[in-house]
């Protein structure tokens, strides 16, 4: 949304093209989880009917997602966006499965996305936001409002929310969005790793405009994405886990 209001105010805002790729499921008593994907819908749809960033920007959701479709969208993938709140994801292989394939990844430090950027080194990721540590420690004092009131961006890009500017023939239908980052205290600090995600998001920027560097920080995390095979994962768990001896087979 603040790339889209950053295109809607400066048309000639320098910017490579990007298209966003989104695809997941939600469980059916997840109600949040299914308006986030309307919203998503809707985002693009009305990104899809404005002049102003023809060409430039476009989201896309992708829905019954499943092995097949990986198979296809990340390959295709520049670059893998891994926003979880640090803390809360488990260290899961989707991450790996996009840093083999070639793609960069901007993220936190949460889940296996640690463990890659200590395989690759830091400075080949776009690391940002809160640590693990960070989120509890400020648990019993954090106001989502401070951002809302002290960062334009922030404010800009949720009144379009709130104003209905997503909503087409629903109005009110991202009503409950108000509650889960405002109202409700923003349980998962989205608001407080925004501008750093978008600061991140300005370095990836500035490096995929240089080809041969982001070239280099592409083969920097192949090189590295070896450690995460399954031959090696199992051997682990056999060995440090079930106690399990090699048998070898004449």
């Amino acid at each position: 949304v603040v790339l889209y209001n950053r295109l809607r105010q400066d048309p000639g805002l320098n910017m490579a093209p990007r298209t966003f790729l989104f695809a997941g499921k939600a469980a059916p008593a997840y109600h949040l989880a299914k308006l986030i994907i309307k919203f998503i819908n809707n985002l693009a749809a009305t990104i899809d009917a404005d002049p102003s960033v023809h060409g430039r920007l476009k989201v896309v959701f992708l829905p019954e997602y499943c092995v097949s479709l990986a198979e296809r969208l990340i390959p295709a993938s520049d670059v893998s966006n891994q926003i979880s709140t640090a803390g809360y994801e488990a260290s899961g292989t989707s991450n790996m499965k996009f840093m083999m394939n070639g793609a960069l990844t901007i993220g936190t430090r949460d889940g296996a996305t640690i463990e890659m950027a200590e395989a690759a080194g830091e400075e080949n990721f776009f690391l940002f936001g809160l640590t693990a540590d960070q989120v509890s420690g400020s648990r019993g004092w954090y106001d989502p409002y401070w951002h809302y009131d002290n960062e334009p961006e922030t404010r800009a890009a949720l009144e379009l929310i709130f104003q209905d500017h997503f909503s087409g023939p629903d109005q009110g239908i991202f009503e409950p969005l108000r509650g889960t980052l405002l109202t409700g205290g923003d349980h998962y600090m989205h608001l407080a790793d925004l501008t750093a995600y978008l600061e991140a998001d300005r370095k990836l920027l500035e490096l995929y405009a240089d080809p041969e560097e982001w070239v280099r920080r592409v083969v920097a995390n192949l090189a590295a994405s070896g450690r995460f095979s399954s031959d090696r994962t199992i051997a682990e768990y056999a060995t440090g886990i079930w106690g399990a001896e090699p048998c070898v087979i004449p």
